[in-house]
C-alpha cells in the first residue's frame, strides 16, 4: 500500500498493518502461509506456461479440477507434499521449484 492511502486510512481512524499482524500469527506461521503461497502461484504459473487446463493436471496426478483450483488458491486443506507433486508432475525440478519459491 502506498504510503499516501496509508496516510488518509490513519488519518480517517484506521488502523492499518499486515495480514499476519490481523490474525495475530507468529513469524513461523507467517512464514508457512507465505510457502504455501508462493508454491500456489508457482503452480498456476507453471500450469499456465505448459498450456495445460486445471483438468489436465488433475490427471496427471490423479485427482479433480477442484482440487487443483483449491492448489492455486493455496487453500488451508490442500497438502504440500500435494501441491510439490504436482509441480513435480508438470516437469518442475527440485532447482526449479527452489527458484520459483525464491522469486516470489
Amino acid at each position: 500500500m502506498n504510503t499516501s492511502k496509508k496516510k488518509r486510512l490513519e488519518a480517517n481512524g484506521w488502523k492499518v498493518g499486515s495480514s499476519a499482524e490481523f490474525l495475530n500469527l507468529t513469524a513461523e506461521e507467517a512464514a508457512y502461509v507465505e510457502f504455501k503461497v508462493a508454491l500456489s502461484k508457482a503452480l498456476l504459473h507453471l500450469r499456465k506456461s505448459r498450456k495445460l487446463t486445471q483438468v489436465d493436471l488433475a490427471l496427471r496426478i490423479n485427482s479433480s479440477q477442484s482440487r487443483v483450483a483449491k492448489m492455486e488458491a493455496a487453500d488451508a486443506s490442500v497438502s504440500l507434499d500435494l501441491m510439490l507433486r504436482s509441480l513435480f508432475a508438470l516437469g518442475a525440478s527440485r532447482n526449479k521449484v527452489a527458484e520459483l519459491l525464491k522469486a516470489s
